[in-house]
């Protein structure tokens, strides 16, 4: 087997993880490269040659691996995440086990699904539009401003940086956002609105419980409150209910859709898969890309089909 690794050195806290990975992984006789991003090396540049490989892993937190998935779109490769940054939601949305022996035994065992990502726009200061993807969620208000505060500590803190943050967001700006979800237009108020192409955050807890990675479609949810205390009523039913089949989730209001137009009635900062932009807007559009890419997946995922 010939394998590409590309691996972000500089995501999460430099753990070797993806060194003990390689040398369960090949074989006698297999091929492995490693090619290590950075500023200077983009993941788009990394995977140029991609499909030369029988198989590509991607190593570093959610921002890489999307960056890289999102590079990989409809080119038909084969891919493992391996998670090597601070949160890793993506992967622990895919539900494989995360120890390193076992995500090279998948890798082995080659089974894969085509799962979605999507596709976020927006116009910069120029004016000039932006197109990146996601693999979990995007959107503009409190998230953002979350992710924002968050990035400063994630290095020190870890997924606590995330929980700190809320703490030192009580007060969130309030927006009136308009809605446009495959042609229909809804108003509602809040403090964020964001698209989702899965939904589980730290501590488990999945805010959108049939939210998936192979739907063909977006879940477009507003915080429908008026500061962040009133999220612990959301948190709390995640928890007690995972399957928001009795408690549903109270302050969240839920759209569905293939391709969603975002507007805020007050400029707002805007996060991509936990990485915050710079600067404020006034909207963005969401577009969920199908079955782009062949992700590997194990038998612990849910995404698994025996025989596929």
């Amino acid at each position: 087997m010939r394998s590409l690794i590309v691996h972000n050195i500089g995501s999460g806290f430099g753990s070797n993880a993806i060194f003990e990975f390689q040398r369960e992984l090949i074989g006698r006789g297999d091929e492995c490269i490693l090619r290590s991003l950075g500023k200077r090396v983009p993941a788009a540049d990394a995977l140029q040659d991609a499909e030369d490989f029988d198989l590509v892993v991607v190593s570093g937190g959610d921002g890489t691996v999307t960056n890289a998935l999102y590079a990989l779109r409809y080119r038909n490769v084969p891919t493992c995440i391996f998670p090597s940054g601070t949160a890793n939601l993506l992967f622990a949305n895919m539900g494989n086990a995360p120890e390193p022996a076992a995500i090279a035994a998948a890798c082995l065992a080659g089974t894969v699904r085509p799962l979605d990502i999507s596709e976020m726009t927006w116009l910069d200061g120029d004016g000039q539009r932006v197109s990146r993807g996601f693999g979990i969620m995007s959107g503009m208000g409190f998230d953002a401003q979350i992710m924002a505060t968050a990035s400063e500590n994630k290095h020190s803190q870890g997924e606590a940086a995330y929980f700190t943050a809320v703490f030192s967001n009580l007060k969130p700006t309030i927006s009136t956002f308009t809605i446009t979800v495959d042609g229909e237009v809804y108003e509602r108020t809040g403090i964020s609105c964001i698209a989702c192409n899965t939904s589980r955050i730290q501590g488990d807890i999945n805010l959108l419980p049939d939210c998936r990675m192979d739907d063909g479609i977006l879940d477009v949810m507003v915080l429908a409150t008026t500061d962040a205390v009133q999220l612990i009523f959301p948190i709390l039913a995640g928890i007690i209910d995972p399957q928001g089949s009795v408690l549903g989730r109270p302050r969240i209001e839920r759209f569905r859709g293939a391709h969603v137009k975002v507007e805020s009635s007050v400029p707002l900062p805007i996060q991509r898969d936990g990485d915050s932009m710079p600067g404020l807007y006034r909207g963005y559009e969401a577009t969920c890309l199908p079955a782009s890419n062949l992700i590997v997946v194990d038998q612990h995922s849910p995404y698994f089909v025996q025989g596929k």
